[in-house]
């Protein structure tokens, strides 16, 4: 055997791909490519009333926006059931393993009896021992696994460190149903040692799964791969993630405006830590991340903090680079799909010069659709509520003048031309500059908040800047 670091990700396709999954994902991915390795994907539909395809293509969808790439095709586990059962029947030839042949209400009675004399409600193991001759004619039986009944099984964790599990609580639970399906915890380690899984990284809530996982692995004889359990994700108020808190499917959160690498900064961050480094680069966090130092304890989701950390991301990046992620994320955005139908040759170039001013006020790719939606807008301009106020009183009477002023540029018309000219009028006028700029930007916008006004204008050219500011005059 390689050694190699394989580790897995391995979702059940009955949802979207949530956040708690997207960030163990992460981690997973995040190992592999630190230390060289690579990451597998298998999808666990062995749920087929609850495992939908639409579910599954969320879930490579998700995977693939974030850039979490998987290493060869994706496996589906039920296709894997014929080998799951030829494993289970190998563990009753060799002893490890025996059909059980209790009713459901046998074993409802058996729980019950547990409860009353105050056991914990396990399988009593009454078919352990027996001989196979004495399985009654006719029903098919479960195939259950021989736990060992003395001392302790050990899950060697790297986040959570050593954890004992006493033997006596771990019961001879099913590998095979009655009707011949495997069971999840029987195809998990079927699947894992195939794949030849190196190391298993998952939630903690999959701890106690470990021991009982271990106990099939020594029953075949086959390496157990180092286990780690990483903590869960809460809401900021300390409880339980749910979908007030953020536990929504990743898709969500490409329709709220985050980068891709904004999220996964975010998510690295939760549970793991570099120094005092907030901000990372996937470069960055493959360099720096190991497994070793994920903390034992719950993360908090606080969606101020990934918005802020999203404007630092959006301010950083390279104007082109955020361009062509805006543009393919117009689509899936409130108000994108608007300014995707007008977005020509001559609006993309419009686009791409106002970024740098509107990303400057922008903490989503949601609020930078807002901002950039001026560019776009159709004439006469439909004003804000602010934006209609800055244009009453004498404001018609400075916009006339402006006008005038911008009218009488000469050469090519960009920001420092058009600043040099409205200056000029403001003086000439005794005009403070913000009593002229507001109104400009009203007329210009729409609106009462925009990027700076001369970048304005010089982004929508003189013909639409002047006929705009024209609609507000007449």
């Amino acid at each position: 055997m390689s050694d190699k670091v394989v580790t897995r990700f391995a979702p059940s396709p009955t949802g979207y791909l949530h956040i708690g999954g997207a960030r163990t994902a992460l981690f997973n991915w995040l190992y592999s490519h630190h230390v060289g390795g690579k990451m597998l994907l298998r999808i666990e539909d062995t749920d087929r009333e609850r495992s939908t395809q639409a579910a599954t293509d969320a879930i490579l969808d998700g995977l693939s926006w974030l850039g979490l790439k998987w290493d060869g095709e994706a496996i589906s586990q039920f296709e894997r059931a014929g080998r799951h059962r030829a494993v289970a029947e190998e563990l009753v030839r060799a002893g490890k393993a025996y059909y059980a042949y209790e009713t459901p209400e046998e074993l409802a009675a058996m729980r019950e009896k547990a409860r009353a004399e105050g056991r914990p409600p396990r399988y009593n193991g009454q078919w352990r021992d027996r001989d196979p001759s004495e399985a009654p004619k006719g029903v098919p039986g479960a195939v259950r696994i021989k736990a060992p009944l003395e001392g302790e099984t050990i899950v060697h964790d790297l986040v959570q460190g050593e954890v004992r599990f006493p033997n006596k609580d771990l019961d001879d639970l099913i590998i095979l149903r009655s009707d011949g399906v495997p069971t999840y915890m029987h195809a998990v380690v079927v699947d894992d040692h195939d794949m030849g899984v190196t190391h298993i990284i998952r939630g903690d809530d999959h701890l106690t799964n470990a021991a009982r996982q271990t106990v099939i692995y020594n029953a075949m004889g086959w390496d157990v791969p180092k286990m780690a359990h990483i903590p869960l994700i809460h809401g900021a108020d300390g409880a339980k993630l749910s979908k007030r808190h953020g536990a929504l499917g990743v898709e969500a959160y490409r329709a709220m405006g985050y980068l891709p690498e904004a999220l996964l900064n975010y998510l690295a961050r939760l549970g793991w830590s570099h120094g005092d480094d907030e901000v990372m680069s996937v470069e960055d966090m493959v360099k720096w991340f190991d497994i070793a130092d994920v903390n034992k304890g719950a993360a908090r989701f606080d969606f101020a903090k990934l918005e802020a950390l999203n404007g630092i991301h959006m301010r950083a990046m390279d104007d082109q680079k955020l361009f062509d992620i805006f543009v393919d994320t117009l689509p899936y955005l409130e108000g994108g799909p608007a300014i995707a139908e007008r977005l020509d040759a001559a609006g993309k170039a419009r686009l791409l010069a106002a970024l740098p001013g509107l990303k400057e006020r922008a903490k989503t790719l949601v609020e930078l659709a807002d901002g950039a939606a001026f560019l776009f807008a159709q004439r006469p301009l439909a004003l804000d509520e602010k934006a209609a106020t800055l244009l009453g009183g004498e404001a018609k009477t400075i916009l006339r003048g402006a006008h005038a002023a911008l009218s009488g540029v000469s050469g090519e018309w960009n920001a420092a031309g058009a600043e040099a000219a409205i200056r000029e009028f403001a003086t000439a006028g005794g005009h403070k500059l913000g009593a002229v700029a507001q109104p400009l930007r009203a007329a210009l916008t729409g609106k009462s908040t925009s990027p700076g006004v001369f970048d304005v204008l010089a982004v929508l050219g003189r013909d639409e800047s002047l006929a705009r500011i024209g609609d507000q005059i007449d």
